[in-house]
Order: structure tokens, then C-alpha cells, then sequence
């Protein structure tokens, strides 16, 4: 698979991954408060708090792994614009 399509592949999923979390997190933040309600469990859209949290957590989990393939994928980019900016800086500072 070229480089490009697998980047934007992994970019993806890694957004729909972070779209999920954060929708979740949202959803138990306003709507499913912490606490435990007497008798009966939290529910939001018939769907009960733990399969939010289940949710929520595996898919940060699953951008966690998303994010770290990607910088491995782009870590030749990061070491070169790194070098790029702080050589720039040190080169300035001895031409003076």
C-alpha cells in the first residue's frame, strides 16, 4: 500500500476513533452523572452507563494505538523538522 493511502487511512480511523471518545465522554458527562441511582441503572437512549464507559474507553485505547503508528510513521519528518527549526535558530544566533 502506498504511503500516502495508509496515512490517511490510519488519520481516519484515527478521527472517527476520536469523534467516538469524545462523543461519549459528552454523553456520560451530561447526561450520566456519577453516582449510583436507586434502583435501577443509568441509562441514556436505552443504552446503560457501563456500555458508555466500554465504549468511551476502548476507543481511546484504540486512538492511543492509532496516534503512536502514526508518529512512527512520520517520525523521519518529526527528527528532520526538528533539526530544521532549532538548526535555524542556532545558525542565527552564530552569524550574529
Amino acid at each position: 500500500m502506498a504511503k500516502p493511502r495508509t496515512n490517511y487511512i490510519i488519520d481516519a480511523l484515527m478521527a472517527i476513533a476520536f469523534l467516538v471518545s469524545a462523543v461519549t465522554g459528552l454523553i456520560m458527562f451530561f447526561f450520566l452523572p456519577g453516582g449510583v441511582r436507586q434502583g435501577g441503572y443509568q441509562e441514556f437512549l436505552g443504552i446503560i452507563k457501563h456500555s458508555w464507559s466500554t465504549v468511551h474507553v476502548w476507543s481511546g485505547i484504540v486512538m492511543i494505538l492509532l496516534v503512536i503508528i502514526h508518529v512512527v510513521l512520520h517520525w523521519g519528518w518529526i527528527v528532520c523538522m526538528t533539526k530544521e527549526i532549532f538548526g535555524k535558530r542556532k545558525n542565527k544566533k552564530n552569524k550574529r
